[in-house]
């Protein structure tokens, strides 16, 4: 079992940045981040594998930065020029395999806001 502990949400206005931290209890392949905004379902935000390879979702190609130090089992996401549309829930993710979860975080309000 892995326990994931996310911090960093917040309130930012439009255009802003705000970055994103998640604690793994243990080492695993795959780290994430999925959103969930109201009335939607849960979406892939990033994701990042034990050797680096990230992956990201168009909508937030170019403003999102996915990162893991390995070492500290963290994976971070900054989020940069952030748009009203980025409101949501994000949750921390950790799988065996690409694409899929297997473990997640209590969830971290981010509200993009003027």
């Amino acid at each position: 079992q892995v326990q994931l502990v996310e911090s960093g949400g917040g309130l930012v206005q439009p255009g802003g940045s705000l970055r994103l931290s998640c604690v793994a209890s243990g080492s695993i392949y795959v780290m994430g981040w999925y959103r969930q905004a109201p009335g939607k379902q849960r979406e892939l935000v990033a994701q990042i594998t034990r050797r680096s390879t990230p992956t990201y979702a168009d909508s937030v190609k170019g403003r999102f930065t996915i990162s893991r130090d390995n070492a500290k089992n963290t994976v971070y996401l900054q989020m940069n020029n952030l748009k009203s549309e980025d409101t949501a829930v994000y949750y921390c993710s950790a799988a065996f395999v690409l694409g899929t979860s297997d473990y997640w975080g209590q969830g971290t309000q981010v509200t993009v806001s003027s």
